[in-house]
């Protein structure tokens, strides 16, 4: 018995070593070098200190995340618009298989890790936040869609940035988060990137009329503040516990919730639509694309931020601008290439002053009566 209690002691200490180590990494990452206005040499000196202080391993795999996820949200957008015109639209029933997808790999790994006592625990415990980050992610989803089918082009793509200030507002309530105004300017910076390719589509005549505007900026509305809610609330998860328990629980609950749904508004359709291997392909590179996003989002939540990944997605127009030279022909317009630039810069800008050490506390690991569970086991 004494050297069950000597093995506890030993495991608390380490675990309060680590945490101690995590804490002084976390110092020693958020400062940056400061900038010296003294004189012009002293101040392109210290800029250049500053600009070099970046480019951690840290920030260039938040960059590149970023830009992972947008090239993912393109995809699916491709293949849903390719699923459409083979008269297969069920975007309730599509996206059903990501939550499936994530359910069978992600909580068979819970399972593993917690075992089925512990993962019932946490179901009883947690699941209540769980199912409604998932409700509020698949309403997210089911209102964005609909409102690409009321109003236009234009109304979507502005009002999806709605997105971001709801994310910074809810990332602010969970983890106080304090935003520097370098932060700030490189936000705008982002939407005024987003304006030029908005502008880009306008010039292009790729607008489309709307069949009904209220209506459908509506849904947009509602949705891009559902999305923001569940990026901020799920970034607040993922930095507190395992990765593969807060992904396991959003498809297990997505499953459910979304599949009820689909029986419900799309019975009748799943009849109707063409089912060959055209459309199943299709399904499938959605499923993937989606799948890698949702996996690979929560990575970048921990990395840099909740906000920093909506401003990261605003560079999807470009990459679909890429897949439509080769699949649709489209005719490239000058505009969209310093659109890109001018995201990525404000993607540095985020991050000039403030460090993504500094957007809230990491410390993911299991429940403490997961942990407690484990160490009566070995007592």
């Amino acid at each position: 018995m004494s050297e069950s209690l000597n093995s506890k002691r030993n495991f608390e200490d380490t675990v309060s070593e680590h945490l101690v180590s995590d804490a002084s990494d976390l110092v020693r990452g958020s400062v940056r070098p400061p900038i010296d206005y003294s004189s012009a040499a002293a101040f392109t000196s210290s800029s250049w200190a500053r600009w070099k202080s970046l480019w951690t391993r840290r920030f260039t795999l938040s960059l590149l995340a970023g830009q992972v996820v947008s090239l993912c949200i393109t995809v699916t957008n491709v293949t849903t618009t390719e699923l459409v015109s083979r008269n297969w639209s069920l975007p309730t029933t599509q996206t059903w298989f990501l939550y499936c997808s994530l359910f069978l790999v992600y909580t068979p790994y819970t399972m593993y890790k917690y075992g089925l006592k512990g993962w019932g625990q946490m179901i009883y415990r947690d699941g209540w936040k769980y199912f409604i980050l998932a409700s509020c992610d698949v309403e997210g989803n089911f209102l964005v869609v609909k409102a690409y089918n009321y109003t236009d082009l234009l109304s979507c793509m502005l009002l999806d940035a709605w997105a971001i200030p709801v994310c910074l507002f809810f990332c602010w309530v969970y983890m106080r988060t304090k935003y520097h105004w370098t932060q700030v300017l490189g936000i705008l910076v982002c939407v005024g990137g987003l304006g030029m390719l908005v502008s880009s589509d306008m010039l292009t005549d790729k607008n489309y009329p709307a069949l009904s505007k209220g209506k459908g900026d509506a849904f947009m509305i509602v949705g891009a503040t559902l999305y923001g809610f569940t990026n901020a609330t799920e970034e607040f998860f993922v930095r507190r516990s395992p990765l593969y328990e807060v992904v396991g629980q959003l498809g297990m609950w997505g499953t459910l919730i979304n599949g009820i749904q689909a029986a419900s508004l799309e019975h009748v359709d799943m009849t109707t639509a063409s089912w060959n291997g055209a459309t199943i392909g299709f399904l499938a590179a959605y499923t993937v694309a989606m799948f890698t996003l949702y996996t690979v989002a929560p990575l970048l939540y921990r990395m840099a931020s909740s906000p920093f990944y909506n401003i990261s997605l605003l560079t999807s127009d470009f990459y679909g601008l890429i897949f439509g030279l080769f699949l649709f022909h489209y005719s490239p317009y000058w505009l969209y290439f310093p659109a890109f630039c001018v995201v990525v810069i404000g993607l540095i800008i985020y991050f000039w002053h403030a460090t993504p050490e500094e957007q809230g506390k990491l410390d993911p690991q299991a429940p403490a009566y997961i942990r407690r569970m484990h160490l009566d086991d070995q007592v």
